[in-house]
């Protein structure tokens, strides 16, 4: 017995000794908001470095990236909504983020507060100027001018920053992203009604405000024809009621409209079919329609259950399909002659991403990427065939790259420091296991490098969402950039890691995503929590009595429901700002016939089965999931006699904003799960 305690002592010694360090693992600098010039071929991209946030830009011919912000401190602010000046000599761009309250998120606690404002900045060094309080930018293509939203107002300023910001017009109710006319004369944006939208136009010179085409339902991203003459929208049908958070694979179809701007009278070109895919599919991007070259409109739609993109003509007929199969689109952009369609899919590859193009009316798909690599976010330059685009792969974060011809090439190679530890991040596996109905599932598998023998702690990741999906290299939102990070952690420090694609997550088609009684209307999702479980339990190489699991958000709700229901097997968990209680956080009546269903589907519920220790981490500005979830969930836990460990970051929001949060937040997850598995 005491051989076997002192060998264990001695493998968890060891299994605490990864050869890296998390300040290491998380070192590389995260690029983000890719955005190209409309003339000279330039790219400009947010840089995250340690929470130190600066604008990077590349022009040709050498395309060798430089900073031209020159913020230094891990302050929070985030930088966003990048917009490039005509001319190119100059970019806009959003310093900060509302917390919970609406209010600039603080959480380095500055004691004279933050502004979230709109910024711009030369490109020849001069430092940036502040144009006004607010956030969703857009630069008139002429006039110098720059139209953004401040407190669900439209306001502009002048592209210099030469006078003040001054609202543009007075309109009811929440206006959303401002779109310039192709001249810059005219501005239309979304007013949010609440049970109803309206597009509405802005004439400049003229001084008035028309709405186009409205009705009870809910209009959305305008997007104006090449001549300024009409604007094409979409169209989502509205009954006015509390929406029941519940699968949703066919409801009311909905439609595309083109109104005309001067007389507001509209028309539908499109509907989609009744039946399954008639609810409104979003694919990342600021606008999921977009008006191409030869008349066409390009959006996503999916009627075979799949994402997939469609071009039909302004005039009004057949759509046509321009990316058919069982695969789904991400994310997509127009050349800048509107010609062609450049997106990223997960077609013949499920769980990575790869780029691929498409006339705009229709056509074989052809690859611009394949292997075993990563690839997102395309972004065509003005400049010849050159496409801007994130790329990842297993052991290198992601980073900005440049595609010209056949090559491609890194812009900003000393993003990734030198001492980072590529060379020990371990290829995850894709592995698929059962749930416990018999649901197929994707997960990625990570395997402690070196191949030891014997049983191994192992811990279950479940992301947040749910409309997410981890693949099989460095993600490309940030969020999940630093789970993949601490889940390479954890396998070199000696656990298997199995991270989880649950139902109700993107990249496997709509039934998938839209899986019955999810969430709220029955947490389903357990089903793959249990099969999870199963799965390690059926491997040689775990020890089953030292199985844990973490997650954030939406996967903090599945670690609640893992520890809640099957304490017997998860016996130690980290709940990063989870869901505990479906009633309340959606704000359900009590005396809405919805409230038993939600409460039940949540951990709360089954609180009085739950014996394994938790630590709980959040924000207590958090604007995504109520602070008063992990109140509640520590108050009936320690009533239950639960051991209940807690971080609580001081006015940070949900997706932590200072690198310094997240730091300390995998260290304690660590040290958490090295003492009680």
């Amino acid at each position: 017995m005491r051989i076997a305690i002192l060998l264990a002592l001695a493998w968890g010694a060891a299994a605490r000794q990864a050869p890296f360090t998390l300040e290491q693992a998380l070192s590389a600098a995260f690029p983000s908001d890719l955005a190209a010039s409309t003339a000279g071929g330039k790219v400009a991209w947010v840089s995250n470095a340690r929470g130190v946030r600066n604008l990077m830009v590349a022009e040709p011919p050498g395309y060798q990236a430089r900073a031209v912000t020159s913020y230094t401190s891990d302050d929070g602010q985030e930088l966003s909504g990048l917009e490039w000046a005509p001319d190119a000599s100059s970019l806009i761009y959003v310093h900060g983020e509302p917390g919970r309250s609406g209010e600039p998120a603080d959480p380095a606690h500055n004691p004279r507060g933050e502004v979230q404002a709109v910024w711009m900045v030369r490109l020849d060094g001069t430092a940036p100027r502040q144009l006004g309080p607010g956030e969703r930018p857009a630069v008139a293509p002429r006039g110098g001018r720059v139209a953004f939203v401040n407190r669900g107002k439209i306001w502009w300023a002048p592209l210099d920053g030469s006078a003040p910001a001054a609202l543009l017009f007075q309109a009811l109710r929440q206006c959303g992203q401002p779109v310039w006319s192709p001249d810059g004369a005219k501005l239309a944006f979304p007013s949010n009604r609440g049970d109803h939208g309206l597009i509405g136009v802005y004439d400049v010179a003229a001084g008035s405000l028309r709405y186009l085409d409205p009705s009870t339902d809910v209009d959305l991203y305008p997007q104006w024809s090449p001549d300024g003459a009409s604007i094409g929208f979409v169209r989502i049908p509205s009954d006015g009621l509390r929406p029941v958070r519940q699968a949703r694979r066919e409801g009311q179809p909905w439609s595309i409209r083109v109104a005309a701007v001067e007389s507001g009278v509209g028309r539908e070109v499109w509907r989609a079919h009744a039946g399954r895919g008639s609810v409104f599919r979003e694919v990342e991007g600021a606008n999921p329609l977009r008006w191409a070259a030869g008349g066409r409109l390009v959006f996503p739609w999916e009627g075979d259950g799949w994402t997939h993109l469609y071009s039909v003509a302004a005039a009004g007929g057949q759509a046509v399909a321009l990316t058919p199969g069982e695969f789904e689109v991400e994310s997509m952009n127009l050349s800048p002659d509107g010609r062609e369609v450049v997106f990223s899919s997960n077609q013949g590859d499920i769980d990575r991403r790869h780029l691929w193009r498409v006339s705009a009316g229709g056509g074989q798909p052809a690859p611009l990427t394949s292997g075993e690599g990563l690839e997102f976010s395309p972004v065509p330059l003005s400049a010849g065939d050159a496409v801007a685009f994130l790329r990842s792969d297993t052991g290198r974060p992601l980073r900005a790259s440049l595609r010209t011809g056949v090559q491609i090439r890194d812009l900003d190679p000393a993003a990734i420091p030198a001492d980072f530890p590529a060379g020990h991040m371990v290829a995850p596996q894709q592995v698929i296991f059962p749930a416990a109905d018999g649901l197929s599932l994707h997960g990625q598998l990570f395997l402690p490098p070196g191949g030891a023998a014997g049983r191994k702690p192992a811990v279950v990741f479940f992301h947040g969402g749910s409309r997410r999906q981890m693949l099989l290299g460095w993600h490309s939102m940030y969020y999940y950039s630093n789970a993949y990070a601490l889940n390479q952690y954890l396998a070199n420090s000696g656990y298997v890691v199995l991270s989880v694609n649950y139902r109700g997550g993107i990249g496997y088609g709509m039934e998938f995503r839209e899986a019955s009684h999810y969430g709220p209307s029955g947490g389903s999702e357990f089903n793959d929590v249990q099969g999870a479980g199963l799965y390690l339990l059926s491997r040689a190489d775990v020890a089953p009595g030292r199985i844990g699991t973490w997650g954030g958000s939406y996967g903090g709700y599945l670690v609640g429901l893992a520890l809640a229901r099957s304490s017997d097997v998860f016996k130690a968990g980290v709940d990063v700002h989870g869901v505990s209680n479906w009633a309340t956080e959606l704000g359900i009546p009590p005396t809405a016939p919805d409230y038993q269903l939600a409460f039940d589907s949540s951990p709360m519920a089954f609180v009085k089965y739950w014996t394994s220790p938790v630590l709980l981490i959040q924000g207590d500005d958090d604007p995504d999931v109520q602070f008063n979830q992990s109140v509640m969930l520590a108050g009936a836990l320690r009533k239950q006699n639960v051991e209940v460990e807690e971080l609580i970051f001081p006015d940070e929001v949900h997706d932590f904003l200072l690198y310094r949060s997240w730091l300390q937040a995998y260290r304690r997850a660590v040290e958490f799960f090295q003492r009680k598995l």
